[in-house]
C-alpha cells in the first residue's frame, strides 16, 4: 500500500450526468472510512483548480446524495487549463495556459492526488497534469458511452432509460395520428445512446453518426410501412447523424469552450424533408438536456459506487495515472493516456447492430450506401437485407 497519501481532491468535469454524486460519495466514504484520509471537493471542475475554489468534504457532507442527480461540487465544460479563455482589457477573448496556476494551487492545498470524474475532455486535461507529476485517477462519466476501453460509463443507463420513456410515449401519439415521428437524442459523434434507446423501444428506423443516412431510403421505408398497413413510423436519430455527403447539424457555437460546436436540430430538418417527400404528417421532438437530469437508475448508482471505490483503491496501492473502466463485466483500469482525446464509436458490425437489423430496424445500412454486399464481412452480409 502506498505511503504518504493523506489528502485527496475530487472534481467533476464536463457535462453533468446522473451518478456523479454517487461517485463522490463512494470516493469520500471509502477514503475516510477505510484510510482516514482528508477529502477536498474541487468546485466546478478544473475551473476550481484554476481559481483555487475548494472545500473539505466530510462523511456527513456526502451522506444522502446517492440518489441525487447532478453534482454537489458543480461542473464546467469551458475550463481546459491548457486552453483557458480570458477576456483582455479590450473585451476580446484570449487563451492562456493555466497549468502552472493549477499546479501551484494543488501544492498550496496539500493535495497528494486528484480523482477526476469526467469524459474524454476531462481525461485529456488529467493526462496533462500527469505529465507534470500530479497523481491522478480518472473515473469515466458520460451519457454518450464513448470512453475508449470502457464497455459502459455511469450515466449512460439513466440516459437510455429517459430516452426510451420518451420514445414509448411518442409511440402512442404517432399511432393515433398516423404520423412519422422523430425523437432526437444526444451522443455527439457516437451513436450508442440512439442505438440502445431505439432498440429498446422498437424504433422502426435508427440513425447514428457512424452511418450517414439517405433521405430517399428513409422516405421509402416510411412509405413501405404504410403500404403494409403500418400507418406510423418511429425514427430515433442521434444528434450527430448526417446525410450522405453532408455534414452534422450545428445548433450553435459556444465561444471559449474546448468543444465550441453544439450539435442539435437534425431531426427538425429531416422531419420537414420526410413530410415534403411523402406527404405524411411528420413531427420531431428534441430531448436535449432532459437526458442529463434526474435520479440515476439503480444500475448507474451501483456502477458509480464501484467506480468510486476502485479509484480510491488504485490510489492507495500506488497505481496512479489510471482510469477506472469496466471490461467484460469486470471493474479494472487502463492508463489515462490511452483514452485521452479519443472517442469510442459504434462498430458497423457490433452485435447489437446486427440484432437490430435482424428484427427489421432500418437505417443501420452502411452496405446500402457506398459499397456492395461482396465487400462486407460474412457476419454483416447475413443481416444485410431490407
Amino acid at each position: 500500500m502506498a505511503t504518504g497519501m493523506q489528502c485527496i481532491g475530487v472534481l467533476t468535469g464536463g457535462g453533468d450526468c446522473p451518478g456523479l454524486n454517487a461517485v463522490i460519495r463512494a470516493v469520500a466514504k471509502s477514503a475516510i472510512g477505510n484510510y482516514h484520509l482528508d477529502i477536498v471537493g474541487i468546485e466546478d471542475g478544473f475551473l476550481g483548480l484554476i481559481e483555487n475554489r475548494m472545500r473539505p468534504l466530510h462523511w456527513n457532507d456526502v451522506s444522502s446524495i446517492l440518489t441525487r442527480g447532478g453534482t454537489i461540487l458543480g461542473t464546467s465544460n469551458k475550463s481546459d487549463p491548457q486552453h483557458f479563455g480570458v477576456r483582455n482589457l479590450a473585451g476580446e477573448l484570449e487563451y492562456r495556459d493555466m497549468t502552472q496556476t493549477v499546479l501551484d494551487n494543488i501544492r498550496q492545498a496539500g493535495l497528494d492526488a486528484l480523482i477526476c470524474i469526467g469524459g474524454d475532455g476531462t481525461m485529456t486535461a488529467a493526462a496533462n497534469l500527469i505529465k507534470h507529476g500530479v497523481n491522478c485517477i480518472g473515473v469515466p462519466k458520460t451519457i454518450d458511452n464513448d470512453i475508449v476501453g470502457c464497455d459502459i460509463t455511469f450515466g449512460f443507463d439513466t440516459a437510455v432509460t429517459t430516452a426510451a420513456e420518451a420514445l414509448d410515449k411518442i409511440h402512442s401519439t404517432a399511432a393515433s395520428h398516423h404520423r412519422a415521428m422523430l425523437v432526437e437524442v444526444m451522443g455527439r459523434n457516437a451513436g450508442w445512446l440512439a442505438l440502445h434507446a431505439g432498440v429498446a423501444t422498437g424504433a422502426d428506423i435508427i440513425l447514428i453518426p457512424e452511418i450517414p443516412y439517405s433521405v430517399a431510403k428513409i422516405c421509402d421505408a416510411v412509405l413501405a410501412r404504410r403500404r403494409k398497413g403500418r400507418k406510423f413510423s418511429i425514427i430515433c436519430v442521434s444528434e450527430g447523424a448526417k446525410e450522405i455527403g453532408g455534414s452534422v447539424t450545428i445548433q450553435r457555437r459556444v465561444e471559449g469552450s474546448p468543444e465550441p460546436i453544439r450539435l442539435g436540430g437534425v431531426s427538425l430538418k429531416l422531419s420537414q424533408q420526410i413530410e415534403d417527400a411523402t406527404g405524411i404528417e411528420t413531427r420531431a421532438t428534441v430531448l436535449g438536456h432532459v437526458q442529463r437530469g434526474g435520479t440515476p437508475t439503480p444500475f448507474d448508482r451501483v456502477l458509480a459506487t464501484q467506480y468510486g471505490h476502485h479509484a480510491v483503491e488504485l490510489l492507495m496501492n500506488g497505481d496512479t495515472g489510471k482510469i477506472v473502466v469496466m471490461q467484460g463485466g469486470v471493474i479494472t483500469d487502463e492508463p489515462i493516456t490511452s483514452v485521452a482525446n479519443k472517442q469510442r464509436l459504434v462498430p458497423v458490425d457490433h452485435p447489437l447492430m446486427l440484432a437490430a437489423r435482424a428484427v427489421g430496424t432500418m437505417g443501420l445500412l452502411p452496405w446500402d450506401i457506398d459499397i456492395g454486399l461482396d465487400d462486407k464481412p460474412a457476419s454483416v452480409v447475413a443481416s444485410a437485407t431490407i
